[in-house]
């Protein structure tokens, strides 16, 4: 008789990039987000305009208008963290890059800086996502209490 060895899954714990007020993914006013097309994950409305890493990693890409940046955790799991809703449109405009692509991270390590002050008023809503992108079909996303994304 053959038995297979149950798997245990490592917890990954993701901490918000931004100081702020921590929702559900589903709360995001856009459907891309909200109904989980990029992934799982949460939503921040940001208090400041600092954004650090929320794991030790590296930077993946950071995107040409800087509105978004993807990093990959020393496990493997592919974060996608996107500031506001059609940042995108205003090419750059708001938003300093600290980090480049390819670049080793560590966790609290300033990623961005964005002038919400400046954009809010161009864009839909400046909430900010935090979405794994690669997660497997086993793998489920808790988000508890202090904002801390746990894959497990």
């Amino acid at each position: 008789m053959f038995f297979k060895r149950s798997q245990k899954h490592k917890q990954i714990m993701i901490q918000s990039p931004l100081e702020g007020e921590i929702l559900p993914l589903e709360s995001v006013p856009d459907p891309v987000f909200s109904q989980k097309m990029l992934g799982d994950g949460f939503a921040v409305n940001p208090a400041n305009g600092t954004v650090v890493s929320p794991i030790d990693g590296q930077v993946m890409n950071v995107f040409p208008t800087k509105h978004a940046v993807s990093l990959r955790d020393t496990n493997g799991k592919e974060i996608l963290i996107h500031v506001g809703l059609e940042t995108v449109n205003l090419k750059g405009e708001g938003f300093t890059s600290f980090v480049t692509d390819g670049q080793k991270i560590r966790k609290g390590e300033k990623l961005l800086e964005v002038d919400f002050a400046a954009i809010k008023d161009k864009v839909p809503s400046i909430i900010t996502t935090v979405v794994i992108t690669n997660l497997n079909n086993h793998e489920k996303v808790v988000l508890d209490e202090q904002g801390a994304l746990i894959v497990c």
